[in-house]
């Protein structure tokens, strides 16, 4: 797989993205191609010792769109930005994915603008993996769409459920639809308005409403709901899982030595918890329904999260899931009057 990485544009730009991109290299044996200023770009490279045995090649691009400017403005003024310029790369056939960890706004209009949608597709969503006790939850949309309408949510449900198959490995993934209660008369008009347009599908495994609890709980793995809703839930999930960790650390300083000597032996149950409970591990949200690979970094990754970020990107590429949203959008019968793919 050959890999565009937006190497500009996030907190830890370009120190972070390069050693992550280098790991990468090196632990998946994908091509990397950073997307930056050249000379910032070489600069880090050269502290990475052999660097230059690993399929690693640069492409200038001289500017960058920064966190506090306007998403559409910017992309459309700044054509020579790192994250067009990789976004660019996709559409050309030159690389076959896309990562970004600069402005989420930004990264969204420069695929939607250079990649375009998917026939069928209104809006693009983007889909969060979330821990539960068995495994992973897709939370989808996660922030790409505030206002969605139910006809957003069919098209979400069938890209989450498409993603959790052909990424994750899920055969035939439960699809839930988030409210108040599990009942099908429950919730607001855009959730009452939605089940019956799920219920109908024959492309996915629709189970019905879901409650928050259940996202943790692994009973469902895929979970559909508009934007606003979708990223209040993922920021309380990394809240709590900061607070969980931050209480049991303290709880062992003031307990007093047995406490302690206790967490020397269980050391390694808790790191493991911390790796499951930690976002770098799911390396990035992918962005469903433009026509190409493009997975979402947070603006403050490091190296470990840029590096699963690629690898996300090689599994999204080798699953073809694309080619599946495709299909199934066009099999229910939506692709006749959506979308620009």
């Amino acid at each position: 797989m050959r890999i565009a990485v937006d190497a500009m544009g996030s907190d830890y730009a370009p120190q972070e993205i390069v050693l992550g991109a280098v790991a990468a290299a090196k632990e998946y044996q994908h091509e990397i191609v950073l997307v930056g200023d050249e000379g910032k770009l070489s600069a880090v490279l050269n502290t990475c010792g052999d660097w230059q045995k690993l399929n690693i090649s640069i492409v200038h691009a001289s500017e960058v769109i920064e966190m506090c400017e306007h998403p559409g403005a910017a992309v459309r003024k700044k054509k020579d930005a790192s994250v067009v310029v990789a976004t660019s790369l996709v559409k050309q056939g030159t690389c076959d994915a896309v990562v970004s960890a600069g402005s989420t706004g930004a990264a969204v209009a420069a695929a939607l603008f250079g990649l375009g949608r998917i026939k069928g597709i209104e809006r693009p969503t983007i889909a969060t993996p979330l821990p539960n006790l068995t495994g992973t939850t897709m939370l989808l949309d996660s922030g790409a769409n505030v206002d969605s309408k139910p006809k957003n949510l069919v098209q979400s449900a069938i890209m989450g459920s498409i993603f959790a198959e052909y990424v994750l490995g899920i055969k035939t993934p439960r699809v839930g639809l988030l409210n108040i209660g599990e009942e099908e008369t429950k919730g607001n008009e855009q959730v009452l308005a939605t089940y019956p347009l799920l219920k109908q599908l024959t492309t996915i495994n629709f189970i019905g409403n879901v409650e928050g609890r259940d996202i943790p709980k692994g009973t469902v793995d895929v979970v559909v709901c508009d934007g606003f809703v979708g990223n209040v839930v993922l920021k309380f999930g990394e809240g709590l899982a900061k607070l969980i960790m931050q209480l049991l650390k303290e709880a062992i300083k003031s307990g007093g030595l047995l406490p302690k000597m206790a967490s020397m032996l269980i050391l390694p149950v808790i790191n493991k918890l911390k790796q499951k409970m930690d976002p770098a591990e799911y390396g990035g949200a992918p962005l469903l329904g433009v026509n190409g690979g493009f997975i979402i970094c947070h603006g403050s990754s490091k190296a470990k999260d840029i590096k699963n970020a690629v690898r996300v990107a090689g599994e999204f590429t080798e699953g073809k899931v694309v080619e599946h949203i495709r299909e199934n959008i066009a099999r229910e019968g939506i692709a006749d009057n959506e979308g620009n793919g």
